[in-house]
């Protein structure tokens, strides 16, 4: 039986039911498509209720019928998609949650991660007793109290939790996603993420092996002892349109791109390494007042002598810091100058901006983590998410400087 619906403007489905194909036992709980006759374009079939899938039923190609099976070990040759396919090692030892080899898989390339194998154990060893210790608190807190050890056993094990959250920041994947690789319920993978993602927050940026800086007066006194120049400047990151209910949604329409979008200062030395980054602010807030708020005038004003450059959009704090602000060179003459002030105009300009140059470079590989170019999700966690890339990319670039054998 076939019945056609029309949903809308020029959109319509073809519902065609059939009774559904039989299966391998080994293949009840995998959602793997049929193909009927075998003939290229024909359309694939639910094997759960035989109902015929267009294009239009899928979401950007992934439909579970598209995540790769786990078959489970006592099958190691299984039919997938017409044709005889071996066990892969990716698919792990058991079936909810990841194995050896795919820890293995996930951590052989820094690009899946954009951490090396070195920096993911150091921050393993370094996160998981804190992880730990708030999941004890989290134990204790319950009104039906257990014994150590007792109670349902995790599906998702730490280091899961720590590379889920990694392959969440460093492409954006959603967690619909990342639940069907590691073999877990949405809401788990979710938990995961809000329990990882503070953690990785708190930790802040490092400046060395020894050294981190987790707040802007921590900054100022790095750069006040080690001599050295700071850039700032900031950054927006697009989020989701705020409800039509809510009285304050034009606060996140950007004034430069038009566009709904979050802001964050980022500092970093005159080599480009990320030094801190301020918590999310709605997009309308411009550079200038972003930076009194988060209180860079008073500790420029009473701290030690720094210089700070920065962008002609933080004009004006020169004058509030006895000059330890340095902007772009301001143009007193905008018609019929001479040819010598141009001249000597542009030059400084020029020299300006080749400092100033670094910290486009340090937000480039900020914006590298793809959840820091568009993000989806609710905008409350972006302060976090932030936070936790300039963490994580400052570790990155630290453990890259030092020698495998000062390690």
């Amino acid at each position: 039986m076939r019945q056609t619906y029309s949903t809308g403007r020029r959109c319509r489905i073809t519902i065609e039911c059939v009774p559904a194909p039989t299966r391998h036992p080994a293949q009840r709980n995998c959602f793997l498509p049929e193909r009927r006759g075998g003939q290229s374009g024909s359309l694939s079939l639910c094997p759960t209720t035989g109902v015929r899938l267009g294009s239009r039923h899928s979401v950007a190609g992934l439909h579970p019928a598209s995540i790769p099976p786990q078959l489970p070990a006592s099958a190691p040759n299984e039919l997938v998609h017409g044709r005889r396919r071996d066990v892969e090692p990716w698919m792990g030892d058991h079936g909810h949650v990841a194995g050896n080899a795919s820890r293995a898989l996930i951590t052989s390339n820094r690009r899946i991660t954009g951490l090396s194998a070195d920096a993911i154990a150091e921050l393993s060893a370094e996160i998981g007793p804190l992880w730990h210790e708030c999941h004890q608190d989290r134990l204790a807190c319950r009104q039906r109290k257990r014994a150590v050890g007792a109670g349902a056993k995790l599906r998702l094990v730490f280091v899961d939790r720590l590379l889920a959250t990694l392959l969440h920041l460093r492409h954006g994947t959603t967690h619909d996603v990342l639940a069907c690789w590691f073999g877990v319920d949405r809401s788990t993978i979710t938990r995961a993420i809000g329990e990882v993602r503070p953690l990785l927050a708190e930790r802040g940026c490092t400046v060395s092996p020894d050294a981190r800086l987790r707040t802007l007066a921590e900054v100022v006194e790095h750069l006040g002892a080690s001599g050295k120049t700071g850039i700032i400047d900031g950054t927006e990151i697009r989020v989701r349109r705020p409800a039509a209910s809510r009285k304050d949604r034009d606060r996140f329409i950007s004034g430069k791109n038009k566009q709904n979008a979050v802001k964050s200062m980022v500092v970093t030395d005159a080599k480009g390494c990320v030094l801190w980054c301020s918590p999310a602010e709605p997009g309308s807030c411009a550079d200038i007042t972003h930076a009194r708020q988060s209180g860079l005038v008073k500790l420029l004003a009473d701290g030690p002598a720094v210089e700070i450059l920065a962008d002609a959009g933080y004009q004006g704090l020169g004058a509030q810091t006895a000059g330890r602000v340095v902007t772009t060179p301001h143009r007193k003459f905008k018609k019929d100058a001479l040819d010598w002030y141009e001249e000597i105009y542009e030059r400084q300009r020029k020299a300006h901006s080749s400092r100033r140059l670094r910290v486009e470079h340090g937000i480039a590989h900020l914006k590298n983590w793809r959840s820091l170019t568009r993000h989806l999700g609710r905008r409350e966690h972006m302060s976090d998410n932030v936070q936790a890339v300039a963490g994580l990319l400052s570790h990155q670039q630290i453990v890259d400087l030092i020698p495998a054998r000062q390690r």
